[in-house]
C-alpha cells in the first residue's frame, strides 16, 4: 500500500484529483465527482471536525467487529460496495469547494505525518496504528479517483 504520509505520494495524489473537472464521470457507480469529492471529505472530517456524532458504544463494537478490517486492510475496495450512512452524500456539491476541501485535508494529513496518527482514536474504530490509518485514507482516494479514471 502507497504511504499517504510521504511527500511523494501525497503529491501523486493531489495531481490525480486536479485531473478531475467538473463533467468528469464515473466509470461505475452513481456520484456525480462533486460528490465523490464531498464522499471522501467525511473520512476527513471525522478526523478534524466535530461534525459527526460518534457511534453508540453497541455502534462501535459493531464498527469494530465487522467492518473496520475491510476498511483498514490493504485488500481493495470493491465497485459499488455499500458505504456507512455518513459517507452516503445525495444533494449535488460544488466541485471547486469540495476539491480545495480535499486537498487541504490530504495536505493537513501528510503534514501532521504518521507519527500523529499512531494509536490515534478513530471516530469510529477505536485506536489504530499508523498503518491502519494509511490504509484507510489511501485506499479510499485510491478507489473513487480509479472510479472517476485518474
Amino acid at each position: 500500500m502507497k504511504n499517504i504520509f510521504d511527500n511523494t505520494i501525497t503529491a501523486d495524489v493531489i495531481a490525480r484529483i486536479n485531473k478531475l473537472n467538473r463533467t468528469s464521470q464515473p466509470n461505475w457507480g452513481k456520484m456525480s465527482v462533486g460528490q465523490m469529492l464531498a464522499h471522501c471529505n467525511v473520512t476527513y472530517e471525522l478526523v478534524f471536525e466535530d461534525k459527526h456524532p460518534k457511534p453508540n458504544g453497541f455502534m462501535k463494537w459493531m464498527l469494530k467487529t465487522f467492518v473496520k478490517n475491510v476498511v483498514v486492510s490493504e485488500k481493495p475496495y470493491k465497485k459499488n460496495s455499500r458505504t456507512a450512512p455518513v459517507f452516503l452524500i445525495t444533494s449535488e456539491k460544488e466541485f471547486e469547494i469540495e476539491k480545495e476541501r480535499l486537498i487541504a485535508y490530504i495536505t493537513k494529513t501528510q503534514a501532521l505525518g504518521s507519527a500523529h496518527f499512531d494509536q490515534k482514536e478513530s471516530h469510529s474504530f477505536g485506536t489504530l496504528s499508523a498503518t491502519e490509518w494509511n490504509n484507510m485514507f489511501y485506499k479510499h482516494l485510491d478507489h473513487h479517483l480509479t472510479q472517476f479514471g485518474v
